[in-house]
């Protein structure tokens, strides 16, 4: 089943700005004409409809977003990088593998069409022209492209379904969805006949739901055991949980009890979930001599049971009325739980000013905006390291480095490029 990926996405790099000269009669220099980089692409998630599983993601690892490209003269600004539009199934999440070892949810497309940047693009540099100044009419400086980010991210397709079947391997949760919709699941008497949960849609009068079917859970699927993890991860979204309990069971009410507990210790929100519990299999004589024991287990208990025939459709109408009728009550609440959280803004901290630390005998400066010029100015010449004064007091560089107790003939560094204060 292909519901679960790992990938990397870089989006692009932003394209270099240019030093450039025009040539005018009575221009200094020709006068400087320099034209920004354009800014690279972003890596965009978009929920598709038409994509109903992960699949074509497992044979590729890395995505990239197109490099914008550099600028050139007469100001012209290089063309941004092509954005990569990844098509992900309706309810798919993303999350960010490097901050946390379970992943921090960066985007949840849970409707059609919702589009989400899970990568942004680095900014284009800055040409010639805007370092300019009255000191200073020929720049030969320039900035080039930030980086654009790269992310490891694992996709994660959650079911969209009104309603979840839930219970334990042949309860005949097949056979209740084939019934109840339009579905056609695989059908037979050995456990785990369903490999991926399956969609239906149960129409009641002109009323209608979807349905999922979320294949057989056993005793440790919370630790993954079975098809444990593969599946609980659907049933999040749901808002209502239909539980199958087989009538041939010797414990009737320990089966839907050890169910319940996976569910809990999985997520305790799935727990909390409206349940509607239903014995199945009421057409067969051994369930038949043993109904007032079941009815007496679960009056016992506090629950309140149902009794159905998936085969024969016995009370499956009125089950399927019950459930619209459950979810109108359950409303459009919010799906809770530690699974999904909700995507939060983390808005990046402004700016204070350049870092300043000493290695050795050199003042290493952290700007990036500096080491950004530095990057795309060929530094070998005198002029362009003269021209370098103005950005470090326009970036506070040089304030920075004074608090630190420079001096002159002292070193420093910033990015690749050192030099004699």
């Amino acid at each position: 089943m292909y519901d679960r990926v790992s990938i990397i996405v870089k989006a692009g790099d932003g394209g270099d700005g240019v030093v450039s000269f025009r040539r005018e009669k009575y221009v200094p220099f020709g006068g400087p004409d320099g034209g920004d980089g354009g800014g690279g692409g972003d890596v965009l998630l978009r929920a598709d409809s038409g994509v109903t599983n992960l699949k074509v993601f497992k044979n590729k690892g890395l995505y990239r977003a197109g490099r914008g490209n550099s600028g050139q003269g007469k100001k012209k600004h290089g063309k941004k990088g092509k954005v990569l539009i990844l098509n992900v199934p309706v309810g798919t999440i993303a999350l960010d593998m490097e901050e946390t070892d379970d992943g921090t949810l960066i985007a949840d497309c849970e409707k059609d069409g919702q589009e989400a940047v899970v990568a942004r693009g680095g900014r284009g540099g800055q040409g010639n022209t805007h370092f300019v100044s009255s000191t200073n009419q020929a720049p030969r400086i320039a900035q080039k492209g930030e980086a654009g980010e790269v992310r490891s991210l694992v996709l994660e397709m959650r079911l969209i379904a009104d309603v979840g079947i839930i219970g334990y391997p042949n309860a005949g949760k097949s056979t209740l969805l084939a019934n109840a919709s339009a579905a056609r699941p695989k059908i037979a008497d050995y456990p785990f006949t369903t490999l991926e949960p399956i969609l239906g849609v149960v129409e009641t009068g002109k009323d209608s739901f979807v349905i999922a079917e979320i294949p057989g859970l056993i005793e440790g699927a919370h630790l993954g055991k079975g098809l444990g993890h593969d599946f609980l991860r659907h049933i999040i979204r749901t808002r209502v949980l239909i539980h199958i309990v087989d009538g041939k069971s010797e414990s009737t009410l320990e089966d839907m009890i050890r169910v319940n507990t996976e569910l809990g210790l999985y997520d305790p929100a799935l727990a909390e979930k409206p349940q509607i519990v239903v014995v199945n299999k009421i057409d067969l004589p051994r369930t038949q001599e043993r109904l007032d024991d079941i009815k007496a287990a679960f009056r016992d208990a506090g629950t309140t049971v149902r009794f159905i025939s998936a085969v024969t459709g016995e009370g499956i109408p009125t089950l399927m009325s019950e459930t619209f009728k459950m979810l109108q009550k359950a409303g459009e609440q919010a799906v809770a739980g530690r699974k999904l959280p909700r995507v939060v803004f983390r808005p990046q901290p402004r700016v204070t000013g350049a870092g300043v630390r000493k290695e050795g005998d050199t003042f290493v400066v952290t700007e990036p905006e500096l080491e950004r010029i530095i990057a795309g100015t060929d530094m070998t010449g005198a002029e362009a390291r003269r021209q370098l004064q103005r950005p470090l007091a326009r970036y506070g560089v040089t304030r920075a480095l004074e608090k630190a107790g420079i001096k002159p003939g002292d070193k420093v560094r910033c990015g690749e490029f050192e030099w004699e204060w």
